[in-house]
């Protein structure tokens, strides 16, 4: 909690204004509710919002000065669109945050030559195994983990990371995901839940490790 009005700046493709005012229009009765507790809430939640495109680059400052810039990259999740991956380069390191896409020539330009390239990914081999066709449909337009090392390997990535994986998996079965990705990726591999950290260049998991988040 910040003792007075801070803004939240939020950037994505377009559209990305009305989803945040259509959230914020969900949560005002429960923003009333605060202020009308909390005698010194006096102010709405301030949200920025900065709507990007593809071949747009942000400046930003990392919290010790240093600059940050941030390309921003076509991805293809259709039927939703736009959609948008994110090249974060600090430092000499850059790192793809690619979100929900199938591969793409867009996704290889951003992915080319990064230290680390950030892909949610699907296990496509169980997922086809599962009688539900609306949950065979998501195959449609999310990377299975081949496609991502597939991915990573035409990009000359260092790095890949699987994470917001589907189905869940428990920590012990996780080796099978690297298992899937060292015949087609030769680089360093990471799959890890949703908020795992790491530090480049670490190495979280050797050929023939088990695996850990």
């Amino acid at each position: 909690m910040t003792p007075g009005p801070t803004a939240l700046r939020i950037y994505g493709p377009p559209t990305t204004k009305a989803v945040v005012q259509a959230t914020l229009g969900a949560l005002a009765h429960d923003v009333g509710y605060r202020r009308a507790h909390h005698d010194d809430l006096t102010w709405d939640p301030v949200v920025e919002v900065v709507e990007v495109a593809p071949g747009d680059v942000i400046s930003l400052t990392a919290p010790n000065g240093d600059p940050v810039t941030v390309r921003v990259g076509r991805t293809d999740h259709r039927p939703v669109e736009p959609t948008v991956g994110y090249r974060v380069e600090h430092n000499g390191k850059s790192v793809v945050i690619a979100g929900d896409t199938i591969p793409c020539d867009g996704l290889d330009e951003l992915c080319s030559g990064a230290d680390a390239y950030v892909q949610t990914a699907i296990r496509a081999d169980i997922v086809r195994q599962i009688p539900n066709a609306r949950l065979q449909d998501i195959l449609d337009y999310h990377s299975s983990v081949e496609q991502a090392a597939e991915t990573a390997t035409r990009a000359g990535v260092k790095t890949l990371v699987l994470t917001h994986y589907v189905p869940p998996q428990p920590t012990p079965a996780l080796q099978q995901w690297v298992e899937l990705v060292q015949p087609l990726f030769a680089g360093n591999v990471v799959v890890g839940d949703d908020l795992t950290t790491y530090e480049l260049p670490e190495r979280l998991f050797e050929p023939g490790s088990a695996a850990s988040a």
